[in-house]
């Protein structure tokens, strides 16, 4: 495991940064997965206006979770969430970061 591996895996397992949710395929079983959280808020630009609206995104271990696709489902806390649009992988290709949509 090359250095970049192992420091996410400890992130992950961190208690204060990742967190246990289900994962579960479209058509597929359970799989309990760790994720990073980031809720964060997006700001658009529309003509003259700013929009501002609650985001919910993930980030997700491409080992645990080789391939996200939109319309899977994420359950985090007992809370529903289904990915929207394209998960995108990071530089090292180690984590998936996915959009979520509350179901």
């Amino acid at each position: 495991m090359n250095a970049f591996a192992t420091a996410l895996s400890a992130l992950f397992a961190d208690p204060n940064i990742g967190r246990d949710a289900v994962y579960i395929a479209d058509g597929g079983a359970p799989q309990l997965v760790r994720i990073v959280a980031r809720r964060a808020d997006a700001v658009t630009d529309f003509g003259d206006a700013r929009l501002w609206s609650e985001t919910t995104r993930i980030d997700l271990r491409v080992a645990e979770v080789p391939a996200p696709r939109p319309g899977d489902r994420i359950e985090i806390d007992g809370d529903a969430f289904l990915i929207q649009g394209e998960p995108v992988r990071d530089r090292e290709r180690l984590v998936w970061t996915v959009d979520l949509r509350p179901v």
